[in-house]
């Protein structure tokens, strides 16, 4: 575990120099947003290196390879899409909140929380880094079960965004709340997919057989997705930003529909 922790040591000042970096880049255009495409894209090169870096000389195995695929995928993706969304778009709602909320501050508390948010990167770096690491050989059935959940995660949270993104663009809607196709289901259809994305790295990691006790450390990263997501910076601030933008709207349609568990809506 010695060389492994020594690689994590490394992945995490990397995410703070990237966070530093999204801090400089938001300072520089105004736009919050920015700080969520770098934490995605460092995120997915931290997890590429936690996976695939070599230990005493040791060539990569399959399950290192598809784990540095999967995460790598996730972070193009994700920050792609935000980076886009940042480019063209006003500001987050939650970081316009926030802008508003610190003031003359903000800049300096901006900083330290994206500091907090290279740590959490970090911290979720173990999840893929236990999973990459487990040393059963070959892939087994339970890896191809992993890449099943993965990979439709990763499909549901694409199909969602787009979902959102049309919606947004037709004029019609404008002061509405996205009700259609996954969102009729979930008030947070791309938070839940990307929470059971993670759900997938413990799948990857734990050994039922005991030889790879450390498995379990993966098990972190989906409870501390879905604390980050439902309790912190995802559900409560886009909530409060709705509740108060168009509360008659919004009510309505938290009233049938669940807020993180997709479920058929209520009528």
């Amino acid at each position: 575990m010695t060389g492994l922790a020594a690689l994590w040591g490394v992945a995490a000042p990397f995410l703070v120099i990237v966070m530093s970096a999204a801090w400089l880049v938001q300072k520089r255009t105004g736009q919050g947003g920015w700080a969520d495409a770098f934490w995605s894209l460092g995120l997915g090169a931290a997890g590429v290196g936690v996976a695939l870096f070599p230990i005493d000389g040791a060539a990569p195995s399959l399950r290192q390879y598809l784990a540095a695929l999967l995460i790598g995928l996730w972070g193009l993706r994700l920050g792609s899409h935000i980076a886009a969304r940042a480019a063209h778009e006003g500001e987050d709602a939650r970081y316009a909140r926030l802008r508003q909320d610190w003031g003359d501050g903000f800049q300096i508390k901006m900083f330290g929380f994206l500091m907090l948010q290279a740590g959490a990167a970090a911290f979720l770096a173990l999840s893929v880094m236990a999973a990459a690491r487990n040393p059963t050989p070959g892939l087994t059935l339970q890896d191809g079960f992993a890449t099943l959940v993965f990979v439709g995660a990763l499909f549901g949270e694409a199909i969602s965004d787009r979902q959102l993104s049309a919606f947004k663009r037709n004029p019609a809607n404008k002061g509405g709340v996205c009700d259609v196709g996954l969102w009729a289901w979930s008030r947070h259809p791309n938070y839940f997919f990307e929470w059971l994305g993670w759900c997938a790295w413990p799948l990857f990691a734990i050994n039922l057989s005991g030889e790879w006790p450390w498995g379990w450390l993966a098990l972190t990263g989906p409870a501390y997705m879905y604390w980050l997501l439902t309790q912190v910076s995802g559900v409560p601030l886009l909530e409060e930003h709705m509740r108060r933008s168009r509360p008659k709207a919004f009510e309505a349609y938290a009233a049938r529909t669940s807020a993180f568990f997709p479920r058929p809506p209520r009528h």
